[in-house]
């Protein structure tokens, strides 16, 4: 069933405004079967992997949805909840204390709805888009919770939304925010973030500020990730008041053979250790919420490898979630974008 949009209109309706906040997606389930429904809808999207598609196909087919999803269902099941999946559950509880402020800022208002939805997975961005359009939001605003644009993230679901749109007969007022790198009450939120775990406990040696990784010839073809990324950490890092020295930037979650953005985390966690650095902080600024990449990736695995090469303490600074200096960031964007539809 394709997306319709718009059925009803009356002259005595007034519009409402759509907020729909967007993620990368995840499992319905921790098992073999639900990740391979997800990873074959994640890997076919052209905009994740730039591989000519029939030579992609054979490879996702017949090697990588056959091997790739047991392994990952053992990974998601050490981070699964009674709320089902990380990442889900806190863009739910995103999407709710969104609503809330914009209805408490904008005085109690029913003319501004908020959802939420994921690129790859349930609740899907057709699903949402048509339930507000049908909820009778003709003004939509899409904020993707990817603070760094890549076409690989926020480009994609840029793609997703064009190709519904394509074949919707009324299309409504639409908004889309393609990156907020450089916001400042993002960045305080960040910087916030990190000072409360400080509060809790010593400062490490070394601050890491790691990223999900994309591969290198994204940036050769003009992808402004990188640089998006490295403005984040600069931000930070001059809010915190550390230097080039006592802060660094990685990337993690590489795939395949091709060389993908550097320093790699994992390498650089090793290196550390070997090289007689004993404690590390690491933060994922990219990371609007905690996930596997975040919970075990980067939690678990790669504290691992710091310990490992001789490192004594590791701790991983959790994501922004839904902690209130996050909401009001995202809240801030959001109103910039629709104040004036309210008038």
């Amino acid at each position: 069933m394709g997306f319709k949009g718009q059925k009803d209109f009356e002259h005595k309706t007034k519009p409402k405004v759509g907020v729909l906040i967007t993620n990368l997606g995840t499992p319905e389930a921790a098992t073999g079967k639900a990740l391979r429904i997800y990873l074959k809808q994640f890997l076919s999207d052209p905009r994740v992997v730039e591989i000519p598609r029939l030579i992609w196909w054979f490879i996702l087919n017949g090697i990588i949805l056959n091997i790739r999803p047991k392994r990952s269902a053992k990974l998601y099941q050490s981070v699964w909840t009674d709320r089902g999946s990380p990442l889900l559950f806190h863009t739910v509880d995103q999407a709710n204390a969104i609503q809330e402020k914009l209805q408490h800022e904008f005085g109690d208002r029913k003319d501004v709805i908020v959802s939420f939805a994921m690129r790859y997975g349930q609740p899907s961005v057709e699903s949402e888009l048509e339930k507000l359009q049908q909820q009778g939001a003709w003004k939509i605003l899409v904020l993707p919770l990817y603070p760094q644009y890549s076409g690989a993230t926020t480009g994609s679901t840029f793609d997703m939304i064009g190709k519904l749109f394509s074949t919707t007969r009324w299309i409504p007022n639409f908004r889309f925010v393609s990156s907020y790198h450089d916001d400042d009450h993002y960045i305080q939120a960040c910087v916030d973030k990190i000072k409360q775990h400080w509060q809790h406990h010593e400062p490490a040696e070394k601050l890491m500020l790691s990223y999900h990784g994309v591969p290198k010839r994204y940036l050769e073809l003009g992808d402004p990730y990188y640089c998006q990324c490295q403005k984040t950490s600069r931000l930070i890092c001059e809010k915190l008041g550390l230097d080039e020295t006592q802060c660094i930037t990685t990337f993690q979650s590489r795939f395949g053979k091709a060389e993908w953005l550097k320093p790699y985390t994992d390498a650089t966690l090793k290196e550390l250790g070997e090289n007689g650095t004993q404690s590390i902080d690491v933060f994922c600024p990219g990371f609007s919420a905690d996930c596997l990449e975040t919970l075990e990736e980067i939690a678990v695995e790669n504290k691992e490898y710091f310990i490992e090469a001789g490192g004594q303490r590791y701790s991983y600074i959790p994501a922004l979630n839904s902690d209130s200096n996050h909401i009001d960031a995202l809240t801030g964007i959001i109103k910039q974008n629709i104040s004036d539809w309210l008038n």
